[in-house]
């Protein structure tokens, strides 16, 4: 009999529905081989080499159960860990229904030659709908012979494996009418001196780890000698088992070389059991187990039975039939076939991230039989399988069965399953419960279908002060009735919401946010539930709530509708997400939570530009540049970004941004100074005919100058008072804006480092420039037109009016190189004229457009800048 003894209370079941029960006057008790029904709700059944017991719901739903075993006048509690070590285990069902397993050649078992077996277990009850402690002591016997040499047993928390341990000279005798071998001890000589006879283990992981028998047992395995057995059992997920892939099947294994006390006798043992092998479809569950299990099979082997059951039971083939249950043997494989939503399973509800699914559990046994050939050795392998689906979505539906004329809502909502409670209901001003819901008259009903699920319904009077109503005319009432349904499984805990409208659907708070050239400003309607959620800000990288102090920094207002706030594009709510020479993109993240629940309203992520100087020269020959941080590096810690001489680091610092400061002609860099050519003019004309002879030009008094869409506009820009033929004039950018600043947004470039912008479905064009009585220098005047456009956002003119900048830069032509290379010098072959032809263009940056449509647009023109590189 196994010594295991650990006083740790073995929590099995705990549902929620109330029931009441007394201690009984009598203990059941019964010896028997096969099933047997005990009145207070208790079943017993012996299956080969286990004992299932079954309390059934009536027995033990509104209770906790705990589990002892009956050692003698030792009562010994069966805790999680000395279950798996001593053979037994625990299954419940959603309507709480218990079974429990327990080996034959488990801790705590009467075991008479290997071929009787009694069980003495305490059922203890206790909890709600209990006064007191309520105890079943349960004595059951069951007979199992013969044994095949080797016994493998996958249970659901653990491996065991029994091995034959008769010698040729072991004499035979009778037990329970049956011929058993005798004790092996009394066939080799002192075998009896040392308890259990076990004096180490080695485990094979798959590198030999040796163990004595105390340590084995105080890691928790199981090992013992019967009369004629030798008896080792693991957990699954020790230190010392080991998984391996066999034939595509995950299994998990142990194996241990068991040394004895006396003479120098050594036995070997070995368990592999599955852990995966599932394939699932919408409607049917495929198990595959290996035909060859290569850790417990050396050599070939005659498979001699194959048996399919549930929960440990065999199935006959007309069972099998009825229920479309396959067994199949393949040149791998030995596969089983269940449908999904047999009634040899259950389903169950869950509510992952809020949103309605269930799954199905089922518990299949496979029994083997096969011996290794050229000898009788055969091995029984028998596994225990419990198998749940992946979660599979079943989102409620609404039915709306409102008859006007009965000035009634009538609403019907499913299908759950027989575990799910409707708790609540929440309307516009308050939430009440099912017994509430039906004290004002609501009637709320449950459905039950034969199958076991269920809907529910309610009916609200149109009259009731919950339902909304409008006059949208002195002759009509609209009645609006918002609900959401509160559930809840009856046995996982969750709470799931639906959100219903009769007429209307239910208004929930929303967020808007604009930007300007310095804010993101952001406004949240509360909707039909008022003030009732949270707000959460990402701020500084996490969430926040908005409370009193983030509502002061943002300069939170609001009125009984509505609240708004202002964040600054450099606050720390705002993440930057891309920087360029003139402008940052930054973003911010709102959330809308409603409490206490946590259930997401809304959410708003809005990412904007804004103008942000990066780098800045000055007259006495400092440069400021400022390093920003973006969130793709969130890693980077802008306190040690030098430049290129790292001896060159910020002059100021901090989680965002770093600042240089330095002469430019230190820390590595390379000087361009821009020179303002105060004094320069310039000409813009485009002529009233659409030619490009550029012999008159718009006046400043002419402007704006208003032109329709896709007409050409001319550009004319010269250096003046110069005669030197060895400058040349050369435009390095020009770009379009909607506002008068040349560094405000949107913005469409015209021309990028001195070349038409490929990205413009209406290419700029360059013209040439000839000399004659006005033009002395060709090289001191540059001409380029384009296509009138408008800025678009949503189909809508963002403003009538368009500015036009140019970068003008004068280069030493005895001196071509970069910029000063030429008036793009890769210019494209390619004219206007042979583009595509398409009905609108995109801005990708801003998400504005440019369409074909005829409108009227103004245009203004603003002084050039031309500008001069200097080494």
């Amino acid at each position: 009999m196994c010594v295991f003894r650990r006083l740790v209370t073995w929590l099995l079941l705990s549902v929620a529905v109330s029931g009441q029960f007394r201690r009984p006057s009598s203990k059941p008790s019964s010896r028997f081989t096969g099933i047997f029904s005990l009145d207070n709700g208790l079943q017993s059944v012996c299956l080969g080499n286990v004992l299932r017991l079954t309390l059934d719901k009536t027995l033990a739903v509104g209770s906790q159960l705990e589990i002892d075993a009956i050692d003698g006048t030792d009562i010994i509690p069966l805790s999680h860990t000395l279950a798996a070590q001593c053979g037994y285990s625990i299954e419940s069902d959603p309507w709480g229904t218990t079974k429990v397993f327990a080996s034959l050649l488990g801790c705590y078992v009467d075991n008479q030659a290997d071929v009787v077996f009694t069980f003495g277990l305490r059922l203890r009850l206790y909890g709600d709908g209990l006064s007191e402690q309520v105890e079943h002591d349960v004595t059951e016997t069951c007979s199992y012979s013969p044994w095949a040499s080797r016994e493998i047993l996958c249970d659901r928390n653990y491996m065991e494996v029994s091995s034959l341990m008769v010698t040729p000279e072991t004499p035979v005798k009778m037990v329970a009418g049956q011929q058993v071998h005798d004790s092996w001890e009394n066939a080799i000589p002192d075998a009896a001196v040392a308890p259990n006879g076990i004096w180490k283990m080695t485990f094979h992981t798959p590198d030999p780890k040796v163990m004595l028998l105390a340590d084995a047992q105080r890691a928790g395995y199981g090992a013992m000698m019967t009369q004629t057995r030798l008896v080792i059992r693991s957990p699954y997920n020790m230190a010392e088992t080991y998984s391996v892939e066999v034939a595509g099947v995950p299994m998990e294994v142990f194996s241990v070389s068991t040394y004895y006390k006396i003479g120098s006798l050594i036995v070997d043992s070995a368990a592999a059991c599955p852990t995966g092998g599932v394939v699932f479809t919408e409607k049917v569950i495929t198990w595959h187990v290996p035909r060859r299990i290569t850790p417990l099979i050396s050599s070939a082997v005659k498979i001699l039975e194959t048996h399919m059951g549930i929960y440990g039971q065999r199935l006959d083939k007309t069972k099998m039939a009825a229920r479309h249950y396959k067994l199949s043997v393949t040149e791998s494989h030995v596969v089983i076939e269940i449908p999904v939503g047999s009634p040899d399973g259950y389903y169950k509800s869950h509510a992952p991230d809020y949103a309605y699914h269930i799954t199905y559990t089922v518990e299949p046994m496979l029994e083997l039989l096969w011996r290794a050939e050229n000898t009788q050795a055969d091995t029984r392998y028998k596994v225990l399988f419990p198998i749940t689906t992946p979660l599979m979505p079943r989102p409620p539906h609404v039915i709306d069965n409102t008859v006007h004329e009965q000035r009634v809502f009538d609403i019907l909502l499913g299908i759950f399953l027989h575990d799910v409670e409707l708790m609540n209901i929440t309307f516009t001003t308050r939430v009440l419960t099912v017994a509430e819901c039906n004290a004002r008259g609501f009637d709320v009903q449950e459905h039950h279908f034969a199958n076991g699920s269920k809907t529910f319904s309610i009916r609200v009077p149109f009259s009731d002060e919950l339902v909304l109503k409008r006059n949208p005319d002195p002759l009509t009432t609209v009645y609006f009735l918002p609900l959401v349904f509160g559930l809840m499984s009856t046995i996982q805990c969750f709470r799931s919401t639906c959100s219903l409208a009769a007429s209307s659907v239910l208004v929930l708070p929303t967020i808007t946010g604009r930007c300007d050239q310095e804010n993101f400003y952001f406004s949240v309607k509360y909707g039909s539930q008022q003030d009732n959620f949270q707000t959460m800000m990402l701020h500084a990288g996490s969430w926040r709530e908005l409370d009193i102090e983030l509502a002061n920094l943002y300069s939170l207002t609001g009125n009984g509708t509505h609240f708004s706030i202002t964040v600054p594009f450099t606050a720390p709510a705002a993440a930057f997400e891309l920087v360029n020479f003139k402008s940052i993109r930054a973003r911010v993240d709102l959330l809308l939570l409603e409490m206490p629940n946590m259930w997401q309203l809304d959410d708003l992520s809005l990412a904007c530009y804004f103008p942000l100087t990066t780098t800045e020269c000055y007259a006495n020959g400092t440069v400021t540049a400022l390093a920003v941080k973006v969130e793709s590096v969130s890693n980077l810690n802008p306190e040690y970004l030098t430049l290129r001489d790292q001896s060159c680091k910020p002059a100021f610092s901090n989680d965002r941004f770093a600042f240089f400061s330095f002469k430019l002609n230190s820390c590595g860099t390379t000087r361009t100074v821009r020179l303002l050519l105060g004094l320069m003019t310039y000409q813009f004309c485009s002529l009233a005919l659409s030619d490009s002879s550029y012999a008159l030009f718009y006046q400043s008094e002419d402007y704006p100058v208003e032109k329709y869409l896709r007409q050409p506009l001319y550009f004319e820009v010269e250096l003046m008072q110069s005669t030197d033929p060895k400058i040349e004039v050369v435009l390095e950018n020009c770009w379009a804006t909607l506002h008068k600043d040349r560094t405000s947004l949107p913005s469409w470039d015209l021309i990028i480092d001195s070349c038409e912008n490929p990205d413009d479905l209406y290419l700029t064009v360059f013209h040439p420039v000839v000399a004659y009585t006005r033009i002395q220098v060709p090289a001191h005047i540059k001409r380029f037109s384009i296509k009138m456009f408008t800025f678009t956002k949503d189909d809508a003119v963002l403003k009538e009016q368009l500015f036009v900048h140019c970068d003008a830069v004068l280069c030493d032509t005895t001196k071509p190189d970069g910029i000063c290379s030429g008036q793009c010098p890769n210019a494209l072959s390619y004219a206007n004229s042979l583009r595509p032809t398409v009905n609108s263009i995109f801005d990708n940056t801003f998400g504005g457009k440019i369409h074909d449509f005829s409108s009227h647009v103004w245009f203004n023109c603003t002084q050039l800048v031309c500008s001069h590189n200097q080494t």
